[in-house]
This record gives C-alpha cells, structure tokens and sequence, in this order.
C-alpha cells in the first residue's frame, strides 16, 4: 500500500454519520491538509521505512501487527549490527538514520490506527545502548566560501541555462536556502498549489517568504557589489530571460537551450548542480574527484553562508531559519571560537 492511499485510509466518514456530497467533500478536503502535514520527501521516505520492516518481519515469520515493542526493540539492534544475522549483509545504519526508521515505524503505525510506544523499555533501552556505542560527530559538509562560489558561477555558460543556474548558486549561498526552498519559490503568491514561498523584487534587493517547518519566515536578500556575483541582478536576468512572470521561479529549459518550460525544477539538480560546478572550478584539487564531490552537497550553500558572513551571529542566525544559536554554529565551519573569552572574564 503506498503512502497515498494510506493517508486516505487514516480520514474516513464516522459510522453514525450518513454520506452526502458535503461532507464527502470536507473529507477530502480533510485528507488535504493531513498530506500537507509533512514534506512529500518525508512522507516517501516514512513510507519506504515501513516497507522494508514489514519485509524484514516476514523474512523472520513475525507479524508486523499490532506494534510489539519487543520486536522493535529487535529490529533496532538488527539495523545496528546486521552482523549478528546471517541472512542480511546490509551494513550498520546510523545512529540518525536508525532514528529516523523508527519515526518511519511510528508514522506507519499511526496510519492503521496503532501506536507505537518508543519509551517502552524494549526500545528505549536498546536505542540507549545503540547511541552509547555507536553514536558519532555527524559528518558535516564542506562550506562553499565566497571564493569558492565566485570561482563556481564563472564556469557557467552565459546561455538561458547558463543564467538560471547562475541565479541557483548565488541565491542559494546568499539566502542561505536549502535545495527544497530554492525549487518551491513562486514568482508570486499562490501562483501554484505545491509553491512553498514568492519573491518580491525592491529596489535594494529582493525579498523572499518561505514557508519552513515552523511556519512562515522572511529571507532577505540584498544588492552585491558586483553584477557578476549579484545573487539579485542574477536572479533578475534569468526572470528576464527565461520569461518567468508567473508559476515556478526555477523550471527546466528545453533541449534547444532556446525556451524556460513551465515544470517547476527537482531538487537533485541543484545536487548535481554543485557537484558539477565544485569539479570544474577545481575546488579541493588535493583530493581525487570521487572524494571531492562527496565533500560537497545543497548544505554547503547554507554552510558557505553561515561560515563567511562576518556579521553579529543573530543575523545569521535569522537568515538560516534556526530556532537556536547553537544550531547555526554547527553550520559555521570557520569563526572564531574564542572571540568571547570567558576565562579571562572570570578573572584568571
């Protein structure tokens, strides 16, 4: 059963209630919203996560309902060292990715009607132990600096494709935005029904408004010093150009190169977008390739930004959507750690 029709299944009409076109209309309506809850990455991704345990139950003869925190419990310790099972090869997930299978679990049992009890000792426990021995520093990727960026966008052609990419990299470092924020930008406001945000072109920049997982947060983007390297003026060309007054902000162009189309842009291709631009500007040219593109990904824009805006840390703080400062400090890979010395203000 795939997630769509599983979140259809989890709103239905009351028993005691007779149909009618109305209210058929509000469950619908209602099962609208409850998509709507979470990303459409994120429900696939809950999804494939209740697959591959409901397969894992059947291989071992168990039953995947109702939840058994037992079996769970067993299931953690299997993805965490699948070499206690002759019949997986798979390697050791992490400790995140194991965390994350369990929301999976927990969304798929919450879709028929179940729920799973993830502080009951026979997860909990075995989730502690996993964590106490297996946890490490989470794997952080490169930041693209300012040099970087600017030797990045110079390897762009200066076609129509060339021009939209161009606007990619530049307001995807200036805003500090993630891949998914970048695609789901409007031209306008509800110029779509999947739009996640609109820009505003003013005079001394451009404002954009994201919804985020907390709601809805301004980006401000300001003017460069430079037109080459102008997050603004290169989103403004590729507007220009690609013909873009309504829908989508960043589509696909046709394979003459000559025409922006309407379909709104994937977010792998700003993936294959930076690894493409980190080999051809030479980035880490110490490292064989394979190495290098690994290096990067779409949260190097985000650490770029973070690590080279040498602005009072609230800033960045606000322009990264971050509830916490400690959050935007793990995303800046260069600062000055001791510019507060608390030592010496103790009095020592």
């Amino acid at each position: 059963m795939d997630s769509k029709t599983e979140e259809d299944d989890a709103i239905v009409l009351p028993s005691h209630l007779a149909g009618s076109g109305a209210l058929d209309r509000l469950i619908d309506t209602a099962r609208a919203y409850a998509r709507a809850a979470a990303s459409e990455n994120t429900l696939k991704a809950y999804s494939k996560d209740w697959t591959h345990f409901t397969r894992w139950c059947r291989m071992r003869g168990a039953d995947p309902l109702p939840p058994s925190s037992e079996l769970v419990g067993l299931y953690i310790a299997d993805l965490a060292n699948p070499g206690t099972d002759s019949a997986r090869k798979a390697p050791a997930l992490s400790v995140a990715s194991i965390e994350r299978r369990l929301s999976g679990l927990g969304w798929g049992y919450q879709q028929r009607g179940f729920a799973l009890d993830r502080k009951n000792r026979h997860i909990a426990s075995v989730m502690a132990g996993i964590r106490r021995q297996h946890a490490r520093p989470p794997a952080q990727k490169e930041a693209i600096l300012a040099d970087d960026i600017r030797a990045m966008v110079a390897t762009l052609p200066h076609d129509l494709r060339g021009l939209r990419d161009r606007a990619i990299l530049l307001l995807g470092f200036a805003g500090g935005l993630r891949r998914s924020e970048i695609v789901c930008l409007d031209r306008h406001k509800d110029d779509t029904m999947d739009s996640g945000g609109w820009v505003e072109m003013l005079e001394g920049g451009a404002l954009i408004r994201l919804r985020g997982k907390t709601g809805w947060r301004e980006v401000e983007i300001g003017r460069g010093s430079s037109d080459q390297t102008c997050p603004v003026h290169a989103l403004e060309q590729w507007l220009h150009f690609g013909k873009i007054s309504f829908g989508p902000i960043f589509t696909s162009i046709t394979r003459d190169g000559k025409r922006a189309r309407e379909t709104r842009l994937n977010d792998k291709h700003i993936a294959r977008l930076i690894k493409a631009c980190v080999l051809n500007a030479g980035l880490r040219p110490d490292l064989p390739d394979a190495e290098r593109v690994q290096l990067y990904s779409g949260h190097s824009l985000r650490a770029g930004l973070a690590s080279s805006a040498e602005v009072d840390e609230r800033y960045v703080q606000k322009q990264l959507g971050h509830a916490s400062a400690e959050m935007t400090r793990r995303y800046q890979r260069r600062r000055d750690r001791f510019r507060v010395n608390l030592t010496k203000a103790a009095g020592l």
